[in-house]
């Protein structure tokens, strides 16, 4: 009985051959064929999700799930907060029975992590004439809330999509699967509000 070695299989099997036609295209492709911008950050590592009308009519809310289980929580472009003049002029983490901004969440193990469920309120946006809860989505541990938006509420007028963002979320995988097909896509909520 023979043995081969790796490198005696190596040996045995042809070359891959590409010829210079075939290795022009991979290494520099047609222009015409490129985005006219490249894809942001959110549309390469996240898929997109919506919650319209999310426990009141026009409460709308993103979720973009990244592929480690992470839920980044956020107002969608067609949530009635803009559509007040002036849009969004504060916001207040102090609801329920704590302030959801002191909570700090440590370690590997995400300590101090508190589990919230889908319906539990995550801050208080307000605008000049009224004030809309923002709520988790999603069952998860709390990993974090932006704390930027208490001095800046601005941010959320200006890029809600991005630096506006609400919360970071950690849902069991189990969790996400349940919820996630009352979701919605993009595509699903630009043609549900006519954007």
């Amino acid at each position: 009985m023979t043995t081969q070695t790796a490198a005696d299989d190596h040996e045995s099997q042809p070359p891959i051959v590409v010829d210079d036609e075939e290795l022009h295209k991979l290494l520099l492709p047609n222009v015409n064929d490129l985005p006219i911008s490249p894809p942001s950050a959110m549309e390469s590592n996240f898929v997109t999700y919506f919650a319209p009308d999310f426990m009141k009519p026009e409460l709308d809310q993103y979720i973009y799930r990244h592929a480690n289980g992470l839920c980044v929580i956020g107002l969608a472009a067609g949530h009635v907060a803009f559509k007040d003049e002036g849009g969004v002029t504060a916001v207040d983490f102090n609801v329920g029975k704590s302030n959801r901004s002191e909570i700090k969440v440590t370690g590997k193990r995400k300590r101090n992590a508190q589990q919230f469920e889908p319906n539990t309120a995550l801050c208080k946006v307000c605008t000049n004439n009224a004030f809309y809860i923002v709520r988790c989505c999603v069952k998860g541990s709390l990993l974090e809330v932006n704390e930027r938006l208490i001095k800046q509420p601005e941010l959320l007028n200006s890029s809600a999509d991005r630096e506006g963002y609400i919360a970071i979320i950690m849902p069991k995988p189990a969790d996400w699967q349940k919820i996630k097909d009352s979701f919605i896509t993009f595509d699903e909520y630009k043609k549900l509000r006519h954007f």
